[in-house]
């Protein structure tokens, strides 16, 4: 059984145990199971890719909530205020990632971040269309959405 489907397990029967059937505490039950693989992983099973990437996801979860925080703080702050910030522009990033499932994540990410829209994918999947309220600098606008974003899909996918 893969460490997943176990810490899976683990969590369930920590509901069960527990009596308590709710979001947080099957979360609270997945991260005590965690620990005790993680603990017990070279007894159970030997090394396995499944702690690093369960790192992984949590600190591109952190990321993405930060951006998400500073650009809903942006375009609060040009809501707010009297003069405008705003450039916009459509901007075409070249894009690293190669598989649907990245594309269609790093899309997603984009749009889901107040103040970008990701518009269209060229036909060669080569080339990504995103729409930006704040475009001042065109290399940072694709620095960032490179090194930031998609750099971290591709870490978290591959």
């Amino acid at each position: 059984m893969s460490m997943f489907l176990l810490n899976i397990v683990f969590a369930i029967i920590w509901m069960v145990i527990t009596g308590l059937f709710k979001p947080e505490n099957f979360l609270g039950g997945f991260a005590i199971a965690y620990l005790i693989l993680w603990l017990l992983h070279d007894a159970i099973g030997g090394p396995s890719s499944y702690f690093s990437k369960v790192r992984q996801t949590a600190g591109f979860v952190v990321f993405f909530l930060k951006e998400l925080f500073k650009a809903n703080l942006r375009v609060a702050r040009d809501v707010l205020t009297i003069t405008h910030h705003m450039q916009p522009g459509v901007v075409a990033v070249p894009l690293d990632v190669e598989t649907d499932l990245e594309i269609t994540l790093l899309a997603n990410l984009i749009t889901l971040t107040p103040g970008t829209l990701s518009l269209d994918v060229s036909d060669d999947r080569k080339i990504l269309y995103v729409h930006g309220m704040y475009v001042n600098d065109l290399k940072q606008f694709r620095k960032d959405i490179k090194e930031g974003f998609e750099r971290r899909v591709m870490e978290l996918l591959r």
